[in-house]
């Protein structure tokens, strides 16, 4: 465990930063102890998962839009200012890899990579060897994804990843599931912000759900995420009915 804990300094923004008191989640936020080697931050949209993903990120030293503490690019300077009111309870021992992936801005990422290429002393085949023998500009966006970390993540690293599901389809998110299970028992630690009920149910996981009060824990099958997915799937018929049957009888004359 790398990051233990997370506090907020402070309890009032500042006039900048005030913006941050309309997410229920982040304006509550008081402190958060992290359990397990790897935590799912779970809400709707909106529910900030993604801002405070983005704050720990770069309170640990990540660069906002994504890349290794090494990546130092920026093509929008959009990030929030949360990380400032941050405190992140480290571990004793720090990790020798970490990176920073988020769905939205892995475009750039990759376009940094692809600079970096050009500025390495080192011919592209043995440069991109670390991601996947080929610019990940080559490579479809889900295989990009897999391939960063099937050959980026080295292991002993911290590694926080938003919303990954976003590149992948449900077969390749148990990819993603199974080579996060190979850095774990390689002493690697991951915080996700994700929709997805396949990689929530994460044995070692725990999930922290974000929405109208203070961020808490949750059991996996008491998740929104699963209890939907399971109705679904278990009756997709009657789930399509109760969805479509108030606009057929608002069209009846």
């Amino acid at each position: 465990m790398y990051i233990n804990g997370i506090d907020r300094k402070v309890t009032t923004f500042t006039e900048e930063d005030n913006y941050l008191n309309s997410i229920p989640a982040i304006s509550q936020l008081d402190k958060l102890v992290l359990t397990q080697p790897v935590t799912f931050l779970v809400g709707e949209n909106g529910s900030g998962k993604s801002t405070l993903l983005e704050a720990i990120a770069v309170a640990f030293g990540f660069n906002p839009e994504g890349g290794s503490r090494n990546f130092n690019f920026s093509t929008a300077d959009t990030h929030s200012g949360l990380y400032r009111y941050l405190t992140l309870h480290k571990g004793p021992y720090r990790p020798k890899d970490g990176f920073f992936l988020r769905a939205e801005s892995f475009y750039n990422t990759a376009s940094e990579v692809e600079r970096l290429s050009r500025n390495s002393l080192l011919p592209p085949d043995i440069f991109f060897q670390s991601y996947g023998g080929k610019s990940l500009h080559h490579q479809s966006h889900g295989e990009s994804f897999l391939a960063l970390v099937h050959s980026r993540f080295w292991g002993q690293g911290l590694y926080l990843l938003d919303e990954p599901e976003a590149a992948l389809s449900p077969a390749r998110q148990l990819t993603l599931l199974a080579e996060i299970h190979r850095l774990v028992q390689k002493g690697s630690q991951f915080l996700i912000a994700t929709h997805s009920p396949i990689l929530m149910a994460y044995p070692q996981g725990q999930i922290l759900l974000l929405g109208q009060g203070p961020i808490h824990p949750v059991e996996y099958r008491e998740t929104e995420h699963y209890q939907i997915t399971k109705n679904f799937l278990d009756d997709p018929q009657r789930m399509l009915r109760v969805l479509f049957e108030p606009d057929e009888q608002e069209e009846t004359p």
